[in-house]
Parts: C-alpha cells; structure tokens; sequence
C-alpha cells in the first residue's frame, strides 16, 4: 500500500505525456509528473519516490525532499493562516496543514513550529500538529537509566525544559541542572539520569560520568578546559571580569567550580592556572 508521508521504492511501469506511472509490489500505481522524472529513467527500473496528496487531493509521488516524514518532529515555518488552519512550508509544491484545533496555541505566518506529522487514517491525508503531548508516550519506555538519547526542546516552564526523547517518550531537563537556556527546537544530546514513579524521565545534558552527575557550573568548566587543550590560565588572583568573560559565570561561582574539581581530582591547581588531569572524564 503507497502510504503517504513515507518513501517508497518503486518500480517504473510505463511513460506517458503527463509522466511516469509508478507501482509498488501489490500493483498500486502512482504518477510521478514529468517534472520530477530523473533523466534517463525508463519501465523497469526502480526509483524511491516520497508519496503524498496534491491539490486535487490525488496520491502524486516526488522527488522532491520533505522537510518532515510520517510520524516525525520537526520545525517548520508558517507560510499562511486561512479560515480552515495554518499552511506550513515543508519543502513540496503543496504545503503543509495544521488544522486549528491541533493547534496548542494560535499561528502565525512567518513564525516557526516544533510540529509532528501524523496520517488521518479514515481520510488518508496528512495534516501537522503542534499537541506534541498527543504523540508521545512514556506507559512502556524504550530507554534505560544511564542511556544516552536524542533530545528535542519543545516547552519551558518554571522546573526546566520538556524535552522529547527519541522522538517517543517525554523527559524533563531540569533548570538548576544546565549551564546555559535551550531553545526551543534544539536538537541536542542527552542522558537518562533517572526514572521516576509512573516512568517519568529525568534527563541531563551532562555525560553521565563521577557521582552520576556534575554540578553545571563544573561540567561548564570541563567543557572549557577540553577545548582550550586542558589548560585555562584562571585562578584564585584572576579579575571577576576575565572570569565572566571567560566562562560566563562569577568568581564567586568558579571558585566553587575549582574546588569541586580538585576534590575529585578532575584538574591540578598551578600557579599559572588550571589543568585538566584526565581528558576523558
């Protein structure tokens, strides 16, 4: 069955002046328009084409690149807002609807949206939705404590950053636990650092490494000194301001940072700076 929303290998059945007809082993066909036939191709060979509705709602293949296949997440940009919903720019001829009511909050053209692509199985068309809760599920969870994961922010609150975890369950990257904001949309890496009662997962964008967990503003450091080839010239006598502008942080914060490193024997206090005493933690 030519699903649409998916990549399909099909094989060429015969060329006819409007294009190429396309079927799949089942023997639904599909045209693909002269405007997308690759040059040279002819019946018998095969060609993997991404199928989906055209204007006159019509199964059509291309091979063209969709910026979103079924069942994804992903941000797309609003091109216009009309009476029936929100037309999104997805990379075909045809864009891309998100019906008012899958809407979590109004659109509006020119703006960006983390959306999912679902398939309405009783009309067979596509349509987007910005209800992220709606698509993700944490009853039976595919990841474990420890595991690293694909991560993308969707929503802030007051706690931290409601992430997805690869692109199935929903996690939790709490705020006292990073050094920086994530955005919304960002495509990040992370780790599953618990789970919770009723599977609801803890996450942190930090490598899970001595004591599960590295305080942020120790992690930020590490980070630092990695790509600065394990040396910073800070220390104890270093200005407030060359500490900010370095790291980001107060003196008062990267005194801390340091003792917590040392303790662990993370890095070596010199009298120059600071050093990095195992890259690979």
């Amino acid at each position: 069955m030519l699903r649409p929303g998916q990549y399909h290998l099909l094989e060429v059945l015969r060329n006819t002046s409007v294009g190429l007809y396309l079927a799949d082993e089942e023997g639904e066909e599909v045209l693909l328009p002269n405007k997308y036939v690759p040059e040279g191709a002819e019946p018998g060979d095969e060609l993997q084409v991404f199928i989906y509705r055209d204007s006159e709602d019509r199964k059509i293949a291309t091979t063209l690149k969709p910026k979103l296949l079924l069942h994804e997440f992903g941000m797309l940009r609003v091109k216009e807002v009309s009476r029936v919903g929100a037309f999104l720019d997805w990379g075909l001829e045809k864009d891309l609807i998100v019906p008012f009511h899958e809407q979590q909050t109004p659109m509006e053209a020119g703006k960006e949206y983390l959306v999912f692509l679902e398939l309405d199985e009783e009309t067979d068309r596509l349509f987007a939705s910005s209800k992220l809760d709606n698509f993700l599920e944490n009853e039976v969870l595919r990841v474990e404590k420890g595991e690293e994961v694909d991560l993308l922010v969707f929503h802030e609150s007051e706690m931290g950053y409601s992430v997805i975890v690869n692109e199935v369950h929903k996690g939790l990257v709490y705020r006292n636990e990073t050094f920086r904001e994530l955005k919304y949309g960002e495509q990040l890496k992370g780790w599953v650092r618990r789970i919770r009662e009723g599977n609801k997962l803890d996450i942190t964008i930090h490598p899970i490494g001595y004591g599960n967990f590295i305080e942020p503003n120790s992690r930020l450091l590490l980070d630092k000194l990695k790509d600065s080839d394990g040396f910073l010239a800070l220390n104890d006598k270093s200005s407030p301001e060359l500490i900010y502008e370095t790291l980001n942080i107060s003196k008062k914060n990267f005194k801390k940072a340091v003792g917590a490193l040392y303790r662990e024997k993370h890095i070596a206090i010199e009298e120059e700076g600071i050093r990095l005493l195992d890259p690979e933690k």
